[in-house]
């Protein structure tokens, strides 16, 4: 996963982040750097399970495996992500809720 700055860079300027939905959206390229920045940590792998695009619009189930000291946490979020004429990301929506978190220790 690359530093916020760079995840930030594919996003449009005003572009919002909504993660997980419900909670406040980060609005610009900063707060959306600020975002990708805070959740930095640990070894992650991430696997995509499926996509489908339509229009400028793409939706992906994919899994993330996160192990930090001798702890695992996998989720398995539904991201629903808009596009501009640029293929800028316009919205990032990531469906997901605390309780689809799973926790396991070594």
């Amino acid at each position: 996963m690359g530093t916020g700055a760079e995840i930030a860079a594919l996003y449009a300027p005003g572009a919002r982040v909504e993660d997980p939905v419900g909670t406040a959206a980060h609005v610009g390229t900063d707060a959306i750097a600020a975002f990708y920045d805070s959740v930095r940590g640990g070894e992650r792998t991430i696997e995509l399970l499926t996509l489908r695009v339509a229009a400028d619009t793409a939706a992906f189930h994919f899994r993330v495996t996160t192990v930090i000291e001798n702890t695992t946490i996998v989720v398995e979020p539904i991201d629903v992500m808009t596009f501009d004429d640029q293929s800028q990301i316009t919205t990032m929506r990531a469906i997901w809720s605390p309780a689809d978190v799973v926790t396991s220790t070594a």
